[in-house]
Order: structure tokens, then C-alpha cells, then sequence
């Protein structure tokens, strides 16, 4: 039995028709066929999206907040946001307009020339927090679409992670450890990108191994385990990199006292703390920095997918200590900064720092968790897990099932629902910011039965 708090939770949900996505599906097939034609035949393929299939694949149209819709019309409640993306749903009206409007004055002029919408975005991010300078990149994990390469998280964490070791030299000029100060610990679990510094940085061997030998004095430790970090770190390492939720990995949250106890590793040592925040920025969390959950001060972030509500574009924020060790000429990027991209981001962040966004953001998350873990209580030996959030108060969790979700995902598909996962038995939730209550009943009544039906 769901308890009473979720029943009332369920009580307002969007009516919905599992068969409705599918049904008389002649002009979706049409659509679908001629691009899954040109997928196979132009396109590398880099992600598989069988795992959001049913036995038709999707193909979007349009959106509306947080509701995407296929060539048919018909409507799907997106509770992935573009792998946490689309903070604002799809297609807000103000978001659109600063993008076409910005598109009839100047599209790019490159960072050796000044524009308006960069500068203002650097100020907000810069007034909105604890850092003393923003470097913009293209993007920040390397988002790509499923078959052309596009950066995203991984640009950021590259310069993250270049800053540290400038840093580490210029720290240790005229000591012992001088030339030898670039050790950086990174972890078990995490995922920070696909360049070649970004993924010297991600532990998941499968995505690693097929390019070694890729750059040197990295290690990993356990995640979660301060212990295993304090037998790796000693003055020649630069930097630790640390997600403070791990996406790819599960979405784990980190504890407290382990980045609390990470941050006073890094003092002892002279060594820099970098948080991707990558997924947990910009809202995830209830906070508009994950860190913020933890009361932990980070030297640099690392910014992407959510900051320009769909458009490519990465940030590194960072204290001035680090940012004066970086001079023209040591990091740079194209488009960086760009002018549209930059116009889109400002109207992310006027948005998120309105007084009452944020707190929306934690009533829907603290009701998500409690829907979450009412459908654990019902369905026990299907729910292993449910992972949250420091304070539950955030739009993202993982739901940890005993078997593989491949067939809920689908089966969510059938009912109108979007879903993503993180490794073969977890649920991942990051929906739109934007959702509302009944978004939050429509998706725990899908997943209730869902769940009734999956057989293990």
C-alpha cells in the first residue's frame, strides 16, 4: 500500500493513455523512418538509445515546458531534461526571445573583442556566489548528440583541470617539489568528460581503456572513502576533482563529512578542490550550487549543461588565487563566451535567482522524495534504493531497482513518461525545474505501475 502522503500525491496526477503514443502511428513512422535512414547512413553512431525505445523509436517535434511532443502530437512528460539540461523546460518564451534577439545584432566576434551578454552572465555568476572570476568554454562530461561530437561538461573540467596544474606549478616554484607538483585524485565512479585530460579524469574503464595510454599522475579513490584518499594525497598533488552527486555513477551522493573532510585534505596539502558541478549546478539541488548543500567552499566549478537552457556552452568558476595563475596564451577557446549562447544563460540565471524559484524547486523535490519513497515502501523487492539528495530537497534522484529497468523505461515510454538511467539497474530523475505538483503526481502514478507490471 502506498502511504497516505503519496496517496494524496497520486491523487492529482495528469490523466494519461498508455496506448496513445502509439496508436495509428502512420505519419510518426514516416518521420521516424526517413531519419533513422539518415542516421544510419550519415551520422557515426556514439549513444545507443535503444534503452528509451519501446519497439518504435521517438522522434521530438516540439516541446512545451516540461512536455515534449512526437510527430503525431502526442505528449510525453520529460523526466530527463536532456541529461539535466533543460533547466527550464523546452521552448520558455523568454529564453527563446533573448536567443533571437541577440541573433540580429551579433552572433560572434571571438574573445579578443568585448560583448554585452558574456560580460553581464560573468557578473551574475560571479555576484551569485563565492568565486572571484569566470573562464567561459563551449561546454561542459562532453555532451554529444547521438552521433556527432559536440562538447559539453568536458571543456569546463579540462580547464578545471589545466588551472590546477598551473596553479600546482606556480605554487611550488623554488621548493623541493618543484616541476612535480601536477598529482590529481580523482574517483571511483566519476565521470568529468571525453577529451583526453577529462577522461584521464573519469574512472569507468570501458570508456577509458580503448584510448590509453592517457595522461599520467592521475589516481582514483573510493568515492565516499576518505581514508583511501588520505593514503594517495601528499604536496605533489595539485588537485582533487570531486562530484558532489555522481551522475554516471549511480547518482550517489556524496556525504558530508567526506567533502567536508576533502576540503581540509586539500588545506593540509596546498592542493585545489574542484567540484563538477556539471549536473548538480545550477538548481539540481535545491541550492543553486550543489556545494551549497554541504557548506563546503570549493577553489573552482565547474558549470555546463543547465546554464544556457539547451545551448552548448561551459563555465569554470574560480577564486582569484587560481585565476592568477593563468595567463593569455596558457588556455583558450573559439567560442567561448559566445554572444547567443550567453543571452540564453543570462535569462537561466535571472530565472533561477528570482527569491521564489529555488524555493518552488525544493517543495517539488522534498514531494518527489516522499512520492519515491512511498513506492519504495509499496514495492520492496522491486526498489532496492532510493538516492537523494543532501535534504531531499532537490529535483534528482536515482532509483536503485534489484533487476534491470530496461523494460520500466520502456514501459514508461508506453504511458507517456521520459526516463533515463545510470547503469543497468538505476532509474535517473532530473525532470524540468518547471514541473509542477501534478507533473510530480502524473510521474510517481506512471512509475507506481510501471513497477506493479515488471516482472523479474
Amino acid at each position: 500500500m502506498l502511504s497516505r502522503a503519496a496517496r494524496r500525491i497520486t491523487s492529482s496526477a495528469r490523466p494519461f493513455h498508455a496506448s496513445a503514443a502509439f496508436s495509428s502511428a502512420s505519419a510518426h513512422d514516416d518521420v521516424l523512418g526517413k531519419a533513422e535512414a539518415v542516421e544510419a547512413d550519415y551520422l557515426v553512431k556514439t549513444y545507443n538509445s535503444d534503452g528509451v525505445r519501446t519497439k518504435k523509436g521517438l522522434i521530438f517535434t516540439h516541446g512545451k515546458g516540461p512536455y515534449l511532443y512526437d510527430a503525431q502530437g502526442h505528449e510525453y512528460l520529460d523526466f530527463c531534461s536532456g541529461i539535466a539540461v533543460n533547466n527550464l523546460g523546452h521552448a520558455d518564451e523568454e529564453w527563446a526571445a533573448a536567443i533571437a534577439d541577440q541573433a540580429t545584432k551579433v552572433c560572434h566576434v571571438s574573445n579578443l573583442f568585448h560583448s554585452e551578454p558574456p560580460l553581464k552572465l560573468a557578473k551574475k555568476l560571479v555576484n551569485n556566489s563565492t568565486f572571484d572570476k569566470v573562464f567561459f568554454c563551449n561546454s561542459g562530461g562532453l555532451f554529444m548528440n547521438t552521433h556527432t561530437h559536440i562538447a559539453a561538461g568536458t571543456e569546463a573540467n579540462e580547464a578545471a583541470y589545466k588551472f590546477a596544474r598551473l596553479h600546482g606549478s606556480q605554487v611550488a616554484k623554488g621548493t623541493p617539489i618543484e616541476g612535480k607538483k601536477n598529482h590529481v585524485i580523482a574517483f571511483k565512479g566519476g565521470f568529468h568528460g571525453r577529451s583526453s585530460g577529462s577522461l584521464s579524469l573519469t574512472y569507468k574503464p570501458a570508456i577509458r581503456e580503448p584510448f590509453l595510454p592517457l595522461v599520467p599522475d592521475i589516481t582514483f579513490a573510493e568515492y565516499n572513502n576518505l581514508d583511501d584518499v588520505k593514503a594517495q594525497i601528499s604536496d605533489r598533488t595539485c588537485a582533487i576533482i570531486v562530484e558532489p552527486i555522481q551522475g554516471e555513477g549511480g547518482v550517489m551522493p556524496a556525504k558530508a563529512d567526506f567533502l567536508r573532510g576533502l576540503r581540509a585534505l586539500c588545506d593540509a596539502h596546498g592542493a585545489l578542490l574542484i567540484c563538477d558541478e556539471v549536473q548538480t549546478g545550477l538548481g539540481r539541488t535545491g541550492k543553486l550550487f550543489g556545494h551549497e548543500v554541504y557548506d563546503v567552499q570549493p577553489d573552482l566549478i565547474t558549470l555546463a549543461k543547465p546554464l544556457a537552457g539547451g545551448l552548448p556552452i561551459g563555465a569554470v568558476l574560480t577564486k582569484n588565487h587560481v585565476a592568477d595563475a593563468v595567463t593569455p596564451g596558457s588556455h583558450g577557446t573559439t567560442f567561448g563566451g559566445n554572444p547567443i549562447v550567453c543571452a540564453a544563460a543570462n535569462v537561466v540565471m535571472d530565472r533561477l535567482t528570482e527569491p521564489s524559484f529555488l524555493l518552488n524547486v525544493q517543495k517539488l523535490g522534498r514531494l518527489m522524495a516522499e512520492g519515491l519513497k512511498g513506492l519504495q515502501a509499496k514495492h520492496p523487492t522491486k526498489i532496492k534504493e532510493v538516492r537523494l539528495p543532501i535534504g531531499e530537497a532537490g529535483l534528482y534522484a536515482g532509483v536503485e531497482c534489484f533487476e534491470p529497468v530496461g523494460s520500466i523505461v520502456k514501459d514508461l515510454v508506453t504511458k507517456g513518461v521520459i526516463v533515463i538511467t545510470a547503469g543497468e539497474k538505476i532509474l535517473r530523475l532530473c525532470p524540468p525545474l518547471v514541473i509542477s505538483e501534478k507533473d510530480v503526481a502524473t510521474f510517481i502514478q506512471a512509475l507506481d505501475q510501471s513497477l506493479a507490471a515488471h516482472t523479474s
